[in-house]
């Protein structure tokens, strides 16, 4: 008996809803709204659906009002936005969905303790997600015949605009076209944004059951989809929490660009002398640059973020710069606890790194000697090896690393899937690693990559979780060269599902490993390429997305090229960086090279645990300590039958190009491929010019034909080929080119008598 009643109690929720909220849509069917066309449906949808995949339900209460502002006011009817305020309902139980009101009184007014009150004459917009089986037959029909994303298994969102009325009854109507771009904005905004809030132990009651978040606000860069666009391509959306929340932009901002976060000091200007309490060694004045011991420096009183010799700098740099920055250092420097990762037991404070090593009693071995400038005369890539990995990590304990073996226990119903991790306790208690273990420090640079692979990049996570190969380009790596072993633990996570290959190109890459790949895991190959990016990008195989960790944007002029390059292939690409005043500057380079900001910055899971410390500044900085994203939105607009066939999760990357070649590598030789359909063999044209560039081009073979299609590709060849056993074969429309090495290579050997003493160290570029 109480079986049937609850069938039945849930079948009548599914129907008619319960808990906080108005009920079920009312079934209006978009394909009745004026001017609509059906890739704008189409947008909205997927829009729905990426945001449900983010569950915000899951933290977040009708109490929880949001601030919205997309563009500008101009931008939208009667010169204000439309919708300006939002709530998300059902988490408690109940209709799952979005409300979003005219102002954040009439938010407050609905919102009631239990339930979503019936206040007259008040209009709202909902988002409703509804499943299938109970959606009216129009939208059943709209949904089948554009093939529209579902959001989940199978939820759709329903979307109307509510009017109660004095009788309590409700009225409802189809939203505007204006509406939907706004809530296509918002909904592609807050999905971005919403894990990003903070929860405040101690705001609110302690009885209360509601969570209590930190005042937050942040602006994001939104696509317009084709079909949406009104003049500019990008719209700025501010998401504010709670509605109050504001920035203070200057003058110059526009519709499409971020405003920025902006403090102002405390107005009195007198000035203490806070004496460092520190044995940090010497410190540098940040107005003189002079070297002042720890004990004996000074830090602004009001952020304590920057160091001077004496209070007469303090007051120079203040007059000169840091008057209009103390109010944003010291922002970050409150979040100095939350960076911090108190779950570790070992020292995480390394201001001199030779004597924390030795306190780790790992000084001067295996992967730890990039830690520290005793083998800095070593090139990157070349630290003699002497044995396996328990020499690699430094003769640590068995225990204290992880093994090079696949996890067991990560199979689900005889299918294995990539482990998805979400920070350092998760990762150590997979491996049972012990919190004593200082491997956190080393394994930050794979696991990051991991990270933005399985968790930030949705179009790579799709990829391993169908198992096929993701092409990542790894920019400017230096000490990462020495840390393979490290980075075969990224195939041990991938638990026999998809194909990592790792391209890295950077100046630092040793002359005699360019051209070479290494096979650290089954599932995981890294090919090391010498040189910049921007000459070398056209000669590899095009990515998935593009890394760079610790980058250092605003430091290193050589990135302008490459941020081109970025910009110019369309893929996404992420960064990390070590504080989050570097981050802020990078973001100004990368707007400035016209990339957009389609990830803001987070603090990164999967940060080193150990704290930097900088000669002049006290800022929390941390190797890889944030992550953010950026890239270039294509221009192009999609046939309809793209979504279908494909059905991509936001945007369908990556578009291959038409003169795409496919290039894999085995010990023996180097293999690339083409598809050529409709060519015949004789108007295929394969040669090597100047021993360095592959060139694949179609020619007719006489002036009275035309080749079946046009297709040129002229890139260089890697390091180490043996150009006279090049060799060609052409079957099924598809050309393979063979390209034999010099040298076979079974693993990667260097002997320690090549590597000279000294080394002079090349200027970083990407």
């Amino acid at each position: 008996m109480d079986l049937h009643l609850k069938n039945l109690f849930g079948r009548f929720q599914d129907q008619f809803g319960s808990g906080p909220g108005l009920g079920p849509g009312s079934g209006t069917c978009l394909m009745k709204v004026e001017g609509i066309a059906p890739n704008c449906i189409k947008s909205i949808y997927r829009a729905a659906a990426a945001l449900y995949r983010t569950e915000p339900w899951k933290r977040l209460r009708p109490g929880h009002l949001f601030g919205i502002r997309v563009g500008k006011d101009s931008d939208w009817s009667n010169k204000k936005q439309p919708f300006p305020c939002a709530q998300f309902v059902g988490g408690d139980g109940g209709d799952i969905g979005i409300y979003m009101f005219r102002n954040e009184n009439d938010g407050k007014r609905m919102t009631g303790s239990r339930e979503t009150i019936r206040i007259p004459n008040v209009e709202l917009l909902r988002v409703t997600f509804e499943t299938e089986s109970l959606m009216f037959p129009s939208n059943k029909k709209m949904i089948r015949s554009l093939s529209l994303e579902a959001s989940g298994t199978d939820r759709f969102p329903v979307i109307d605009v509510t009017r109660c009325t004095t009788s309590g009854e409700l009225w409802f109507r189809n939203p505007t076209l204006e509406e939907l771009r706004f809530v296509y904005a918002f909904m592609r905004a807050i999905s971005l944004v919403h894990p990003l809030l903070q929860v405040d132990t101690d705001g609110g009651p302690k009885w209360s059951r509601l969570l209590h978040f930190e005042p937050f606000i942040e602006t994001v860069d939104v696509q317009w989809p084709p079909e949406m666009a009104k003049g500019n391509d990008l719209v700025a959306v501010t998401v504010s929490h709670p509605p109050g929340q504001v920035y203070d932009e200057k003058a110059s901002s526009t519709s499409h660009s971020t405003p920025t976060k902006y403090a102002e000091p405390t107005k009195e200007e007198t000035f203490a002398d806070v004496r460092m309490n520190s044995n940090d060694g010497l410190r540098q004045c940040a107005t003189c640059e002079k070297e002042v011991h720890g004990d004996q420096s000074v830090c602004c009183g009001r952020c304590r973020a920057v160091i001077y010799c004496s209070s007469t700098c303090q007051k120079q740099q203040w007059k000169d710069t840091h008057k209009s920055e103390c109010g944003l250092y010291k922002a970050m420097m409150e979040r100095e606890e939350e960076l911090a990762m108190k779950i570790f037991m070992f020292p995480c404070s390394a201001d001199q790194p030779c004597k924390w090593l030795e306190a780790l009693g790992v000084h001067q071995k295996g992967m730890w000697r990039r830690k520290c400038s005793c083998y800095s005369h070593c090139p990157f890539g070349l630290l003699p090896v002497k044995g396996g990995l328990w020499d690699s990590w430094g003769g640590l304990d068995n225990e204290e690393y992880p093994q090079d073996a696949p996890y067991h226990n990560h199979i689900r119903d005889g299918i294995s899937s990539p482990i998805l991790l979400s920070g350092w306790s998760e990762y150590y208690n997979l491996w049972s690693l012990p919190l004593s273990s200082p491997v956190a420090d080393v394994l930050s640079h794979p696991l990051t990559v991991y990270y933005i692979l399985t968790a930030l990049s949705i179009s790579s996570k799709n990829r391993l979780l169908k198992g096929k190969e993701v092409i990542l380009h790894y920019l400017g790596p230096e000490g990462e060269l020495d840390w393979m072993p490290a980075f075969a633990e990224i195939g041990h996570l991938l638990n026999g599902s998809g194909n990592i290959q790792i391209v890295m190109v950077g100046p630092e890459v040793p002359t005699n490993l360019s051209g070479t790949t290494s096979g650290i895991s089954s599932r995981v190959r890294v090919n090391l390429l010498r040189g910049v990016y921007q000459e070398e990008a056209t000669y590899l195989p095009s990515p998935h997305v593009i890394i760079a960790l610790n980058c250092v944007l605003d430091r290193n002029g050589s990135w302008s090229g490459a941020l081109d390059v970025i910009k110019t292939m369309g893929f996404p690409a992420f960064f990390t960086d070590q504080s989050e005043i570097s981050c802020a500057n990078a973001k100004q380079v990368l707007r400035s090279a016209g990339l957009h900001i389609t990830h803001p910055v987070t603090p990164n899971p999967f940060r080193s645990p150990v704290r930097n410390h900088s000669p002049s500044s006290n800022l929390p900085s941390y190797s890889n300590g944030f992550v953010f994203g950026a890239m270039e939105f294509p221009t192009y607009e999609l046939s309809p039958w793209n979504y279908i066939l494909t059905a991509p999760a936001i945007f369908s990357y990556p578009i291959i190009p038409e003169n795409y070649v496919h290039w894999t590598q085995t010990p023996e030789s180097h293999i690339f491929s083409a598809d050529l359909p409709g060519v015949r063999k004789e108007e295929i044209k394969v040669e090597v010019e100047d021993s360095k560039y592959l060139i694949i081009r179609t020619e007719a073979v006489d002036e009275s034909t035309v080749p079946g299609r046009s297709f040129m590709r002229k890139f260089r060849l890697p390091g180490m080929i043996n150009i006279d056993e090049i060799s060609a074969g052409y079957e099924d429309g598809v050309l393979t080119v063979t390209a034999p090495r010099s040298i076979t290579r079974r693993g990667l050997l260097i002997d320690p008598a090549a590597v000279p003493e000294r080394l002079e160290v090349l200027a970083r570029a990407a």
